[in-house]
């Protein structure tokens, strides 16, 4: 082996020891109201630097934006944890009461109410600001985690708001998107519940084919969830916003994003070129789209981190 390769080998070498000196990942968890709730954080050793608070999405999607739905991981939040990480940002990515770490604190289904994971986030907030090491803190929410984190966005001290591939209409006009294509008999049912719901009362009888979905243990929580329009809430935010979407994301539309940036002018809107849902490079075409969320070894589109660390240092 000739000397120019053996000095090669060394600076890869000292690269990779000075990453692994230079940045540290810890377990953190938050306590309050008798409920542990769990994350992990990516930090360097130097301190009074802006963190970025990751939200992670709908159901039973993990800190590293993993669904337990899903055979395989895409580690998508994992992935922009440590995108950011090599360009000096650290991130908490939390996983959600019920989820993950955070099993063990999620409450009865009657009991659960969209505001309790917003109240979740503004207690992770205020823990990165009583942390010294850092002097600003900025939430960025992943689809469902979008809707939690401009909400959270408005009660707590923060320094931004970051949209990441989120809806821009309320989670009703979703699910009833969703049942376009089912006979007229449920689509009527849908939207005859989703009326009351809407209404603040409870529906008792509900046809059998819709039970999963409008279960009486689980209205409570859609009377909760389906009030927020995201155009409405994100309207409501005083600090620097940033709305991210993908043109090949087959779950939430540019048109979202759309929706969002017009109700926040100020705000910044960024489409990525064939990004999808989970932030991977991926086509349009379903089959090929869905592979991408349950395989680990695409990397995140390097475009994603880049806009968020721009919006930041405009930040600072």
């Amino acid at each position: 082996m000739n000397l120019k390769k053996i000095f090669l080998l060394i600076t890869i070498f000292s690269s990779v020891c000075s990453f692994a000196q230079n940045f540290n990942e810890e377990e953190i968890e938050l306590n309050y109201n008798n409920v542990n709730l769990y994350g992990t954080l990516l930090s360097s050793s130097s301190a009074n630097s802006t963190i970025v608070l990751i939200i992670p999405g709908s159901g039973p999607t993990d800190r590293d934006g993993n669904s337990l739905m899903i055979d395989g991981k895409n580690n998508s939040l994992k992935y922009l944890a440590e995108d950011l990480m090599e360009q000096g940002i650290p991130s908490l990515r939390i996983d959600k009461r019920g989820v993950g770490e955070s099993a063990e604190a999620m409450v009865k289904e009657e009991d659960l109410r969209f505001e309790i994971y917003v109240e979740d986030v503004k207690n992770w907030v205020k823990l990165l600001i009583e942390d010294t090491r850092f002097k600003k803190v900025i939430i960025a929410g992943h689809s469902e985690g979008s809707l939690i984190g401009m909400l959270a966005a408005q009660q707590a001290n923060v320094a931004g708001f970051i949209s990441l591939a989120g809806t821009g209409v309320a989670a009703d006009e979703i699910i009833k998107t969703q049942m376009e294509t089912q006979p007229d008999l449920i689509k009527n049912e849908v939207n005859r519940v989703f009326e009351k719901l809407k209404a603040g009362d409870t529906v008792g009888n509900v046809n059998p084919m819709l039970f999963s979905l409008f279960r009486p243990s689980v209205q409570p929580y859609m009377i909760s969830w389906i009030k927020y329009n995201p155009t409405v809430e994100i309207a409501k935010l005083s600090v620097p916003a940033l709305i991210i979407q993908g043109t090949t994301d087959i779950q939430v539309s540019a048109k979202d994003a759309e929706l969002l940036h017009k109700a926040l002018p100020k705000s910044k809107m960024v489409l990525i070129e064939n990004m999808n849902h989970v932030f991977k490079s991926a086509p349009l075409n379903q089959k090929e789209n869905i592979a991408t969320y349950s395989n680990p070894a695409l990397k995140n589109v390097p475009q994603l981190a880049d806009e968020i660390i721009q919006f930041i240092h405009a930040i600072n």
